[in-house]
């Protein structure tokens, strides 16, 4: 399937969240662009503190592949920091293999209290074997982010991120995306 294909199944899964999650709770687009990547995700509160989201991350860095995950997430946002743990279905399909998996993890920023409209951190997602399919054995998601909030709905960021899974056939582990990354993030 084409990027664009990708993306279209992606806004239709947003719209859905969307109606799913109701008209009054939070919520998030998030989409940012890398030398070789694209990544968009949707994110909403089904109730204070319980976060609903999903996303797809095209990357070209080796060879093709299409990242999907749908995540539900604690989370607490405050002055000093922004929280969210939880659980995450990754499905990997790419030129090496197929396969997903139900995986941990979560985010952490902190904002800086001489600079409250700078925060920093990263986030981390491991889907061990025990938990996968098909080709799936295992992998991961991690980055480093720096976010500014241009106004209190709008954070623009700069980040680094690779992705990578092992995969139980001729391929074995392969990083999937490495790299720099800018992106927007608008919240409701």
């Amino acid at each position: 399937m084409n990027t664009l294909g990708q993306f279209a199944k992606a806004a239709l899964a947003a719209g859905i969240l969307f109606a799913a999650t109701g008209a009054h709770a939070a919520g998030s687009l998030d989409l940012n662009l890398g030398a070789d990547a694209v990544q968009f995700e949707a994110a909403g509160e089904l109730t204070q503190g319980v976060a609903l989201g999903g996303g797809v991350t095209q990357s070209e860095y080796r060879e093709d592949a299409s990242i999907y995950h749908a995540q539900l997430l604690g989370v607490q946002r405050t002055r000093e920091r922004d929280v969210g743990i939880g659980g995450r279905w990754t499905q990997f399909d790419t030129d090496y293999g197929n396969g997903g998996g139900l995986g941990l993890g979560g985010y952490g920023y902190v904002y800086l209290p001489q600079m409250p409209d700078v925060s920093l951190g990263g986030y981390a997602f491991y889907t061990p074997g025990v938990v996968t399919s098909n080709d799936l054995e295992d992998g991961y998601e991690v980055g480093l982010r720096a976010r500014y909030a241009f106004t209190p709905n709008v954070d623009g960021y700069v980040g680094l991120r690779q992705t990578r899974a092992d995969f139980d056939n001729r391929h074995g582990s392969r990083t999937l995306d490495r790299g720099a990354q800018v992106g927007v993030r608008l919240s409701f």
